[in-house]
């Protein structure tokens, strides 16, 4: 029998999966990357926050010194985008996901001007410069290829380090300062999981939902970027470990032991940042976002999203950040509906753990 939830019902069940609140609080940054499968990170910032979110006791630097002990790791694994993903998992994921991606890569180099034969030296390059541990910057990754003869300028030191990295020979590490850094892969993640392709549908697909549902096929493909088939199969793959519901007459799937959960959202404010799971891991934001607040959060729908303040599973407002000094960060907060006083002192509030986290004095400016 299929279980028929509200839509209210279906985002306080959402919220949990989104670890906001979590039915039990994960114990570290491996727990929360694992939870997920796979975390949108093209924002540095961003991800560590998002981690930071869901983690109440950890500052930005406990964040950063578990990735140092690789409890995570960013690479390309889907849709062409920047993800951190559980190190075990990155080469069956970048085989699975990846190929898509890889396919369009040759007509790219003919715009940047890149052959195949200077492509794959340059994964050779990169690859033999961080044999044996070593740890380089992109900056000196795009020396150490243009002391070889191949050409750098405009993006194809870009394409150049996302296609070693799309291959599975290198993955970004954390950063040096605020220089994004480079390492082998094979070398940060000497033990990969190598399940075959419907056990990898299956995984992507519980970690999917479990961290997502209620939510629908369709959003999972999108979120794979992987088609309609594929993801279909990874479903039915995932057996009893799934179930379906219906939402508002609209079928979505979700873990049976989320049934379980209370289902009334969470009336708190919550301040997210903008490449959160919260948003980037559904193409129909309808749940969350009102349409008419869509600009704001996607100004000219150029895929930047802003950072959000939420209040009961749905987006009020925007904010942004500026570390004005060492000890102090300022947030500009635009409210997307009528605040009262009361919803400004709460939502300052829900911007304080973000203060604590950062180790910083808040000022908040409306």
């Amino acid at each position: 029998m299929v279980v028929d939830l509200t839509a209210a019902g279906a985002l306080a069940l959402r919220m949990r999966s989104l670890l906001l609140p979590a039915v039990s609080e994960p114990s570290g940054v491996a727990d929360v990357v694992e939870w997920f499968g796979a975390m949108q990170a093209q924002d540095l910032a961003g991800v560590l926050w998002s981690l930071g979110a869901r983690l109440p006791r950890y500052t930005e630097k406990s964040v950063i010194a578990a990735l140092e002990r690789r409890e995570g790791l960013r690479t390309w694994p889907m849709r062409g985008t920047v993800h951190l993903i559980p190190p075990a998992d990155a080469h069956w994921m970048l085989d699975l996901m990846g190929s898509r991606a890889l396919a369009g890569a040759a007509q790219r180099r003919q715009v940047l001007g890149i052959d195949e034969k200077g492509a794959e030296l340059a994964v050779d390059v990169l690859r033999g410069a961080l044999e044996g541990g070593k740890r380089l910057t992109r900056g000196a990754c795009v020396a150490a290829l243009a002391e070889a003869g191949i050409g750098t300028a405009g993006q194809a030191a870009y394409h150049l380090l996302w296609y070693a990295s799309q291959r599975g020979v290198t993955c970004i590490a954390p950063n040096s300062g605020k220089e994004q850094t480079f390492v082998l892969l094979d070398e940060w993640a000497p033990k990969p999981n190598r399940p075959d392709r419907d056990e990898a549908l299956a995984i992507m697909a519980v970690r999917y939902f479990r961290g997502h549902g209620p939510t629908t096929r369709k959003d999972f493909a999108g979120w794979m970027g992987m088609t309609a088939t594929d993801a279909k199969r990874g479903i039915a793959a995932a057996g009893d470990a799934l179930t379906t519901v219906r939402v508002d007459g609209v079928e979505m799937h979700l873990p049976p032991e989320l049934l379980d959960a209370p289902r009334d959202v969470e009336a708190g404010f919550r301040a997210l940042p903008g490449f959160d799971e919260y948003l980037l891991g559904f193409k129909d934001r309808t749940l969350m976002v009102d349409d008419a607040h869509k600009q704001a959060i996607i100004p000219g729908g150029n895929g930047v999203f802003q950072a959000t303040i939420v209040r009961s599973g749905r987006v009020i407002g925007i904010w942004k950040r500026t570390l004005a000094s060492r000890a102090r960060v300022v947030v500009d907060v635009q409210p997307l509906v009528p605040f009262r006083a009361a919803d400004r002192k709460k939502a300052e509030a829900a911007l304080a753990p973000y203060a604590r986290y950062l180790d910083r004095e808040l000022e908040v400016r409306w």
